[in-house]
Formats: C-alpha cells, structure tokens, sequence
C-alpha cells in the first residue's frame, strides 16, 4: 500500500528483455535504503526489488503489468517517480494507493498557470464511473484532485513542489501516464452493481 507521495526519482540506467518480460536497472538516491523483495512505486506501479548494487537496484515487469501500464515505453534515461510502501505508524498524507495500475491515460493539455501548472487527461471511457469531481486519483504515482471532469477526461492541477520533485514535469501533450483510480470508489461500484472497469 502507498500513499501516492513521491519520495524520490530514479533514472532508469539499462533495460533487458527475457522472454515477454523487461528488466528495469534504475538508479536512485533511495537505493542504498532498499533490500531484496521490497514494494517499491514505479510511477504507480509495484515492482519488487530484485537486487541492490550501490546507488542502483533491479526490477522487473511482467508482460500482464507492460500491458496495462506505460512501463514498455519506458527507454534508458527516462525519469521515474519512486516511492516506498506504507509504514503503518506513518501519517498518510495522500490516499490510499495500491500499486495496481487499472488503465493509461493521454496528456492532451499542458497550461502553465504562473505558480502552478495544469494538465488535461483524456482515459478509456469504461472507467468514467470511478472517478468524480474533486476525488482523489494517481496520476504516474503522485496522489492528485481531479476536476473539470467529463465522460473520458479530467484535469489536475499541480503545485510548484510536486512539478519540481517528480516526473510530472516532463508530461506533455501526448505522454502517456499510468493511471489508478481510488480504491474506495471501485469498491462502491463494485457493491452496487455498476461496474463498467475490468476489475
């Protein structure tokens, strides 16, 4: 479980492929705090910590996680948000995040906003149940509030921190993002017997 609160980024160094699975090594300030079978975001996806070599670590994603999330896009240098899982005596300053990437989503607008910055999300139109106005959603790991919502769009807005300490700052119409609805609303639509997502 996260919280959708970056703690650092990572940059992936090298990527192998064995069989229809990719093999990430990235290199973060954090690696030298992780050990072998940690939860670990990759921009909202959890991978498992495979090995630590100094400043860098192994993951890798399985062609299930490549598939519904924008890891198979991911090339050598690319910038990826990073955040370590819950700690239960820990505050959770965002929402609950799972790690469990339900679909992507296409940047279609990019608005500087002198002291913050906007962006527009078009998304699959199956999903448009799980999210609502001013709801919580994770857009590539950082926990947002959505607005301006329509059927298979919203937008966030972004505070100077965020755009400066995460990867949100290299979004631009038409980057693709990883996706996470909230937890407790697919919960609710699940219950009530409207559910439109593969879930």
């Amino acid at each position: 479980m996260f919280t959708g609160i970056i703690e650092a980024t990572g940059s992936i160094s090298s990527i192998s492929e064995v069989g229809s699975n990719k093999t990430f090594r990235i290199s973060s300030s954090l690696a030298p705090q992780l050990r072998v079978d940690q939860s670990l975001s990759h921009d909202g996806v959890c991978l498992t910590v495979e090995s630590v070599t100094g400043d860098s670590y192994l993951v890798t994603a399985i062609e299930e996680t490549l598939r519904k999330s924008n890891l198979g896009l991911w090339k050598a240098g690319d910038s990826v948000n990073l955040e370590r899982c819950l700690q239960l005596n820990g505050r959770l300053d965002g929402h609950m995040v799972q790690g469990h990437v339900d679909t992507t989503a296409q940047c279609v607008g990019r608005e500087n906003r002198d002291g913050s910055w906007l962006y527009r999300f078009e998304f699959p139109e199956s999903f448009r149940n799980l999210i609502i106005e001013k709801g919580s959603i994770t857009v590539n790991g950082v926990s947002l509030t959505c607005f301006d919502i329509s059927n298979n769009a919203f937008s966030v807005a972004v505070i100077p921190y965020t755009f400066e300490n995460t990867n949100i700052r290299e979004l631009v119409p038409g980057s693709r993002v990883n996706i996470e609805f909230d937890l407790i609303g697919k919960y609710v639509e699940r219950i009530t017997g409207k559910r439109t997502g593969p879930f």
